[in-house]
Order: structure tokens, then sequence, then C-alpha cells
């Protein structure tokens, strides 16, 4: 009888060592996980008129700039480096466009600090990401 009792105890607390330590591994995660910011600063480059524009938009909702549908999805920091490097991923669309095939002129990552690794390639227009932040 006292084995069946010790054997109930020793599950007892293997069972509150575990949740404590899923507890203490799912918050230390937590912390380390990046957090999408509020808003996002772009620049606009109108190539025919040479007019540069600096918008702040709302992550998450859609900016209609001339006939560009411009939505930032996610903005990130990192929080490395002294310089930090700034992500986000956006959709732009042209609403002059009207083949269904090609929704977005731009669906993809794009970074501050160096917007050429994933170009934005429309005739009239260049997007870059500047900052963001809450």
């Amino acid at each position: 009888m006292l084995s069946k009792k010790n054997i109930k105890v020793g599950k007892i607390n293997f069972l509150v060592i575990t949740i404590f330590s899923i507890l203490i591994t799912t918050n230390i995660l937590a912390e380390n996980m990046p957090v999408s910011e509020t808003i996002a600063e772009i620049s606009i480059l109108d190539k025919v008129s040479s007019k540069n524009t600096n918008i702040k938009m709302q992550v998450g909702k859609d900016f209609i700039f001339q006939n560009l549908n411009i939505k930032v999805l996610k903005c990130y920091n990192s929080k490395f480096d002294d310089d930090p490097e700034v992500t986000a991923f956006m959709q732009v669309m042209d609403m002059t466009v009207s083949n269904n095939d090609k929704v977005f002129v731009f669906n993809d990552w794009t970074f501050a600090s160096s917007p050429s690794i994933k170009p934005f390639d429309h005739p009239v227009y260049d997007v870059w990401l500047k900052k963001c932040y809450s």
C-alpha cells in the first residue's frame, strides 16, 4: 500500500515540474519573439515628376497613393545592433492593371538598409521602406 502512495506523489511532482518547465520556457521564448510595430514610414518617388513623398501609415491598413494601393502587413526593428535593421512585409497593387493573374506588383519582404535585395519594380513609382515604430 505504501508503494502506491509514493507513486501517486511522484506522478504529481513530475507533473508539477513539467508544467513549471513549460511555463518558464514559453515565457523566455515569448520575450525573444519580435513584435510588429504599428506605424510604417515609407517613401514614394514619382519617376515622371521627380517628386518624393514621405508617408506614415498604419500597419495592416490599406493606403491609396494615386493609383497604387499599399499595405504593410508586418514591420519589425531588430534589437541586436546599434543601427537596427528595419524589415517589413509589404503588398502593393496597381489599380490601373485589370489583369487578375497579376494582382500585386510587389508582395514580399523589404529591407530599409538595402531595398535592392527585393526591388520594387514599377515603371512610374519607386517605394522604399524608411522606418517602423509604435
